[in-house]
């Protein structure tokens, strides 16, 4: 089992290593490497069903810390899952967006009253700075949101793991120490996910207050 973790970690972080390259590649290949980190991605889950397989057969002293090592790695490929999804919706969105500019750019605007004139430039100069702002505010809610998915999937992992290492305090030889760091981590979480709603409301309200 021991192989097979330090293996699955490994493919975990490289796929985070590849997710930050994800920003930086060109238009043309940037779908080869979402397959790329798809396929990973799809990897990591097949190894961690083995795994989970593999923890419940260790021996009662050292299963229940198995488990949790299996839960951790889980959460990780869970977010980095979510964060691909999130970059390929933002991307989607803002090829359509080209496309519509392309369209409206490639019309041909006429009028029948020799004195009424349609103000194209400033018009297109419009329209663009209002797909940015939007792009803009999309793809900092994308981040947003792929912030608090990720904390309330470890808040959830966190509750569920937090009641086993209470009942099995006394077998694994856990400190008080390290129990007020875990409790003290899943407060920080509430307050991080607190913060980052409040700051998404207040984003949105200044986008609508002086935008709309």
């Amino acid at each position: 089992m021991e192989a097979l973790y330090h293996q699955t970690n490994k493919k975990i972080q490289e796929v985070q290593s590849y997710m930050g390259n994800l920003e930086r590649t060109d238009r043309q290949s940037v779908h080869l490497l979402e397959n790329e980190l798809q396929a990973r991605t799809d990897q990591i889950f097949n190894h961690l069903e083995r795994l989970e397989i593999l923890a419940s057969k260790e021996p009662p002293n050292r299963r229940q810390n198995a488990k949790l090592r299996v839960d951790q790695l889980k959460y990780d490929v869970q977010h980095l899952r979510t964060a691909l999804q999130n970059f390929q919706q933002r991307r989607y969105a803002r090829e359509a967006q080209d496309r519509d500019r392309e369209e409206l750019m490639s019309r041909t605007f006429t009028t029948n009253d020799a004195d009424t004139s349609i103000p194209i430039d400033e018009t297109l100069q419009l329209n663009s700075n209002l797909q940015n702002a939007h792009r803009g505010m999309d793809d900092l809610l994308g981040s947003g949101s792929s912030m608090l998915n990720g904390i309330r999937d470890q808040r959830s992992t966190l509750k569920g793991t937090h009641k086993k290492m209470l009942d099995v305090a006394n077998m694994l030889g856990l400190s008080n120490t390290v129990m007020r760091l875990i409790e003290r981590r899943a407060t920080q979480d509430k307050l991080i996910m607190v913060g980052g709603m409040l700051l998404t409301c207040v984003f949105m309200f200044l986008v609508i207050r002086y935008l709309g």
